[in-house]
């Protein structure tokens, strides 16, 4: 190989031996840390717990009806000033109490807000959700906002119960269309319910309605009801018929109730009606005929005598005292 050449693919090698090492010392050059926050919150660690235990990512919470439970939230300060958070709970119904809802952190230093949460006597059992909100107030880096979540389980035994009350069926207009069937479902458990309705309806010729059992869109909390209809588009137009309404949900929950419905055509309540209020007005008309020929009748009686009693005697002429005319004069004599 020529000499020059020899040179140039040496200083080649040379120049990538040189740019090697300094490539795999930038992959090897760790990051820059990020600034740290102006503030954090977490849930406490744990009382006894051991040295190294890793900080818990959630609040877990475990009682049954009527239990008060407590747990202790932490609020972090790395800066170096004083940071002043808000803090709010959010938990099913009034459930979480805190010590304070407005904390000031001192620079460098973790500040610990003590909370409980108390199960009311009638909670169902179940798991509940919910958070601890934190909001950054005055200070240096105190602005932006955090949620810490908070898992309740509600323990105790599950009711699966449910009642269907109130059915009626109504709605049938003059000339016929479709009926409704009103009803209330009650929640008389402890645990939430997603009912199941099945309507089936028999009438003095067989069955008139046959609806297959279908879920429901509600969702019926303990002690929860809730009023629903259903449309039955073409019902008997004269018949006695019996509707049943059977609902059903999980954990066994089940309830039914039955309503009659008559269903008469309008012409055949009309007909009747009419004949007999026709009936009816003859009789007063008769009635009223008969009552003005007697009156007209004691009219004409009591007439004459007030006529004869009032008349002017003739010439010569006088009355007696029962009011008739007497004859006196030449018309005796005569």
């Amino acid at each position: 190989m020529p000499f020059r050449t020899r040179t140039a693919v040496s200083g080649v090698v040379l120049a990538t031996a040189a740019v090697l090492p300094c490539s795999a010392a930038a992959v090897a050059r760790p990051a820059a840390a990020p600034a740290p926050p102006g503030w954090s919150a977490a849930p406490a660690p744990g009382d006894g717990a051991a040295p190294g235990t890793p900080d818990r990512p959630y609040f877990y919470l475990e009682g049954a009806p009527g239990t008060v439970m407590s747990d202790r939230l932490s609020l972090s300060n790395p800066t170096g000033h004083t940071v002043t958070v808000r803090l709010r709970g959010s938990t099913p119904g009034a459930w979480l109490t805190l010590a304070s809802t407005e904390v000031k952190v001192p620079p460098h230093t973790r500040a610990s807000v003590p909370f409980t949460v108390t199960v009311p006597r009638g909670a169902a059992p179940g798991e509940r959700s919910g958070s601890l909100r934190v909001t950054g107030g005055r200070g240096s880096g105190a602005g932006g906002r955090d949620a810490v979540p908070v898992h309740l389980r509600v323990t105790g035994a599950a009711l699966s119960a449910l009642s269907v009350e109130n059915v009626s069926v109504g709605g049938r207009g003059e000339r016929g269309g479709a009926a409704v069937i009103r009803y209330t479902l009650v929640n008389r458990g402890n645990t939430v319910l997603t009912p199941r309705l099945a309507v089936h309806a028999d009438g003095l010729f067989g069955p008139v309605l046959r609806r297959a059992t279908r879920t429901l869109p509600v969702a019926l909390r303990p002690g929860q009801s809730t009023d629903l209809t259903e449309k039955w588009p073409n019902p008997p137009g004269l018949d006695a018929v019996d509707v049943r309404l059977a609902v059903t949900a999980g954990g066994g929950a089940h309830g039914s109730a039955t309503v009659t419905y008559t269903a008469v055509p309008w012409g055949v309540v009309a007909g009747p009606a009419a004949l007999l209020a026709a009936g009816g007005g003859g009789l007063v008309v008769l009635r009223r005929r008969r009552r003005g020929t007697g009156a007209g009748g004691v009219r004409g009686a009591k007439s004459a005598p007030e006529t004869a009693g009032y008349a002017r005697p003739p010439e010569g002429g006088r009355t007696d005292a029962a009011g008739q005319l007497a004859s006196t004069g030449s018309g005796a004599r005569s």
